[in-house]
């Protein structure tokens, strides 16, 4: 790539959900340049019942950024169902102290791009929410 050229930008819808125990899954459908496709990203977080799964939302994205990056994407639009976490990184907002562990994990995953966007998704991320959450349960129901 040339250094006028820039790095495609990645638009990622971003559903997820989690059991109680911390176990969690995270949707990605990634649209760019090359068309489109979905990954599906476990992951694991600590729980904490006086957040209101607020730290689920902190924990999906950090996973689907670091792979992401580690993917080689420069450049990515995230489309998320969390508007909590979305004023919070926006606003530079004080986090509850069980939740700033996991804020600053969010904001050094998203300072390796190059460049970021983070916005609210529509029903493209209700339909990955609900797949995550029926894999969850089927996890739990097993």
């Amino acid at each position: 790539m040339g250094k006028t050229e820039k790095a495609t930008m990645i638009q990622a819808t971003v559903g997820f959900a989690a059991d109680e125990q911390g176990r969690g899954l995270a949707y990605a459908r990634l649209s760019g340049r090359g068309g489109s496709r979905v990954l599906r990203l476990p992951f694991s977080l600590k729980r904490y019942p006086g957040l209101l799964d607020r730290e689920v939302g902190y924990a999906a994205l950090d996973a689907v950024a670091k792979r992401l990056r580690s993917a080689g994407v420069e450049r990515v639009t995230f489309a998320i169902d969390d508007p909590q976490l979305l004023s919070d990184v926006a606003e530079h907002r004080e986090v509850p102290l069980s939740l700033s562990l996991a804020y600053v994990r969010l904001g050094c995953a998203l300072n390796q791009f190059r460049e970021y966007h983070l916005h609210r998704a529509g029903e493209p991320a209700a339909e990955l929410t609900a797949r995550a959450r029926a894999e969850v349960a089927l996890h739990i129901a097993a």
